[in-house]
């Protein structure tokens, strides 16, 4: 056993409903880093490299605000100011970098209180503009098997969505599987629906091997899907939304809704 930490491949689905219908998906693998692990993951590892440079790598630096190497520390920060439980392990849902080149869309981190229990979902969303912003929400006490959450859209991703949008989160935090399903809505209903199913395997040089060659140029690939799938919305006519400021918060604090399905896709 390799401890909490683990690589997680499976498909990324992005489902557009309005003004006109879109849909796309693709293939990725991502790492659970427990953040604990970090220093004996890369000891024991040859392809999971610290730093900038290597088959694949992880630098702290590309995560949170940029400005710390210690990630628990910036991230329990967080915790404390919103006035929510922490004390025990933090686990991010990433992807590496590949070949140098890194580029998360969205990173997770699952937040535990120090009896393990889980306490919150930080969600830390990147754009192609180089700009980060993060959105915070605690979890049920009672750690039911799928989480829901709401946070009102506070940050510019795309120039084909509106800000005036709600975000609904339906997690199955890691085990042997992991989901992550986003819906954004607005007064009338979903727009669009992302969502990332993924299968455990134990974090080890052959995984990480078969990893890189059923999916070589990860990150790169991303990137270059984003602008692809750009130009194709463009083609059916799709507008462009202006870039507004930033947030005055680089943290936004969303809520809890009810523990079922239903309960999500009626937020």
């Amino acid at each position: 056993m390799t401890g909490a930490s683990a690589l997680y491949v499976g498909p990324v689905t992005h489902r557009r409903f309005k003004p006109k219908m879109h849909a796309l998906r693709y293939r990725v693998f991502m790492l659970l880093l427990d953040l604990d692990e970090l220093p004996g993951l890369f000891s024991r590892l040859q392809l999971l490299r610290p730093g900038r440079f290597g088959l694949m790598s992880f630098r702290a630096r590309d995560h949170g605000d940029k400005a710390h190497d210690d990630l628990k520390t910036y991230v329990s920060g967080r915790l404390t100011d919103a006035g929510i439980e922490s004390g025990g392990p933090i686990r991010l849902l990433c992807m590496p970098r590949v070949l140098g080149y890194g580029f998360n869309p969205l990173s997770v981190y699952f937040c535990h209180d120090a009896e393990g229990r889980l306490t919150a979902i930080l969600y830390e969303v990147r754009n192609t503009f180089g700009q980060r912003h993060s959105y915070l929400i605690a979890t049920p006490e009672d750690g039911p098997d799928s989480v829901q959450q709401t946070a009102p859209k506070r940050f510019y991703v795309s120039p084909f969505m509106d800000m005036d949008l709600t975000y609904v989160f339906d997690v199955a935090p890691p085990g042997e599987d992991v989901r992550i399903t986003i819906q954004v809505r607005d007064d009338k209903g979903p727009v669009l629906t992302a969502a990332f199913a993924g299968q455990r395997r134990e974090l080890t040089d052959g995984a990480l091997f078969h990893a890189w060659i059923t999916h070589p140029l990860l990150t790169l690939k991303v990137m270059a899907g984003i602008h692809w799938e750009a130009v194709k919305i463009v083609a059916k006519g799709f507008r462009f939304r202006g870039k507004p400021p930033l947030p005055a918060q680089p943290v936004t604090i969303g809520t809890m809704v009810t523990p079922s399905r239903e309960g999500a896709s009626h937020a």
